[in-house]
């Protein structure tokens, strides 16, 4: 969830895969019942005209790279101009509020996913600010580990931290540990980065904190949180299979160690455990009270707030203490280095939450709300869910979220509300989630590294490899539909 600016590289192959997903739809609009208005809108100017704006604001994303125009500017203007265009139809034909009851409703499912997304950045940001990720990564860089443990352990945390801390944050965590280990090894920084991208993106896909389309799966209530963990072993085959292969690549020599000390600020560890409250308080909320998770979340944030306000208060005190201990050491680098410390401020940390990612989310939910309510996505639902196998469908979804950015892919799905049973909803959770490794651009993470790593870890150098990751994604899917058979009996 960190800020990666203008870093995105895309192809125009997502916004071709998608112009023709909707082109399909329209021309099967003969066949399809499940129409969300009380207008079908499919056939008629305002929806053509819907279509292409979509169309348009997603080509402008692509090219976000070589216009320099943040990402979230086109789909914000393009979901105004669609509801316009629906509120218009709508007032023509003397039902404006069927319009607007359904904005509200699309408006609420975006605001409490807003919110949740904002509080878990919040947090992220405090842990940074804090400097645990760089005491992490001090702590690996100091080790010295050889080439071949350092590719399985970045990996592996990448799998395991990714569930609580999303899997950009993580992936981009990792990336810096291995540019600073391996600095100038190009093939090995490439094998790594590829590796990380696809532990961050499996982890992620079994944990309602570890993409924004399981959080949007959790909240619509099709999953609950301990179901997630169903896709555990599969998303570890999803990342162990590609990483065994890539393993026998990689030449074992050991680096040079990196003397690198990161002291702690004050507090670190407890916002650690104030983050694990916040989790457990949301997942209690769902669990025990059925209230919308987002309720724990944003008591969570209370939590840091009055640790925040005991940090600042007690800041003097601590200073104090610590000017004592460093003058009586005679460590004066780190008396000096006193003088520049300022108190933590909460709302600082919520202001360098990625907005730029929440207003691009608002956008991207409000169109394809809106082309849902025009009946678009009942088309593509009876395509694909219908006159399709529910579990190629998915399949296939996750295959597109490789071109096409998973969360409107996902959002799209929980709009249709194809009949699925509870292992299809899994399915497609699964899918969704790791689906997008296959490709670099498919992934917040893999776009993220790319910037971060630039010159070593590219499209083509990811592309190489996308035959044994594809292998990862097969036997995931796999083994979902062998482990938890019995779950594709239950109807979601």
């Amino acid at each position: 969830m960190h800020n990666y600016d203008n870093k995105r590289i895309r192809r125009p192959g997502r916004w071709l895969v998608l112009a023709a997903l909707l082109l399909m739809g329209l021309t099967l609009a003969g066949a399809s019942q499940a129409v969300t208005g009380e207008l079908d809108l499919t056939g008629s100017f305002a929806g053509f005209l819907a279509v292409a704006i979509f169309v348009l604001a997603y080509a402008l994303v692509m090219a976000e790279e070589k216009l320099h125009m943040r990402k979230s500017k086109p789909v914000l203007v393009a979901a105004g101009l669609i509801w316009a265009l629906i509120g218009w139809t709508y007032v023509q034909s003397g039902m404006p509020d069927e319009a607007e009851h359904a904005f509200h409703m699309t408006l609420l499912e975006f605001s409490e996913l807003m919110l949740f997304l904002l509080v878990a950045m919040t947090y992220i940001n405090a842990m940074d600010e804090r400097r645990i990720f760089d005491g992490l990564r001090s702590w690996m860089v100091q080790k010295g580990f050889s080439y071949r443990t350092l590719f399985w352990l970045t990996g592996g945390l990448a799998f395991v931290i990714s569930p609580i801390a999303d899997n950009l944050t993580t992936a981009l965590l990792m990336c810096a540990v291995v540019t600073k280990v391996a600095e100038g090894d190009k093939r090995f920084i490439n094998l790594c980065c590829i590796n990380i991208v696809v532990a961050a993106n499996a982890g992620g896909a079994f944990s309602p904190f570890g993409d924004i389309t399981t959080l949007m799966v959790w909240q619509a209530g099709l999953i609950e949180f301990q179901e997630f963990f169903e896709l555990l072993i599969p998303s570890l085959i999803n990342f162990v299979v590609p990483a065994v292969v890539m393993s026998f690549f990689i030449h074992n020599r050991t680096p040079d160690s990196l003397e690198e000390t990161v002291e702690l600020k004050r507090g670190a560890r407890r916002i650690i455990v104030l983050f694990l409250l916040t989790v457990a308080t949301a997942v209690a909320c769902h669990t025990l009270l059925h209230l919308p998770p987002v309720l724990g979340m944003m008591t969570g944030l209370g939590y840091l707030q009055f640790f925040g306000f005991y940090l600042r208060k007690s800041l003097p005190k601590s200073l104090d203490r610590k000017r004592t201990v460093y003058t009586q050491k005679g460590d004066w680098k780190k008396l000096e280095q006193l003088g520049s410390v300022v108190p933590f401020d909460v709302f600082n940390r919520v202001a360098r939450a990625e907005w730029d990612t929440l207003l691009f989310f608002y956008g991207v939910v409000m169109c394809v709300g809106g082309l849902g309510f025009m009946g678009y996505l009942g088309l593509l639902s009876d395509v694909m869910y219908n006159q399709w196998d529910a579990t190629w469908a998915n399949i296939a979804l996750g295959v597109i979220s490789a071109v096409v950015d998973n969360i409107p892919v996902m959002f799209a799905v929980l709009t249709m509300e194809p009949e699925m049973s509870h292992g299809h909803w899994l399915l497609i959770t699964l899918t969704a989630g790791v689906g997008g490794s296959l490709l670099s651009i498919g992934s917040a993470a893999g776009v993220a590294l790319m910037g971060q790593a630039r010159g070593y870890y590219t499209f083509m150098g990811h592309l190489r490899w996308a035959p044994v990751i594809a292998l990862g994604y097969a036997a995931s899917v796999a083994a979902h539909l062998w482990l938890n058979q019995a779950s594709f009996a239950i109807q979601g």
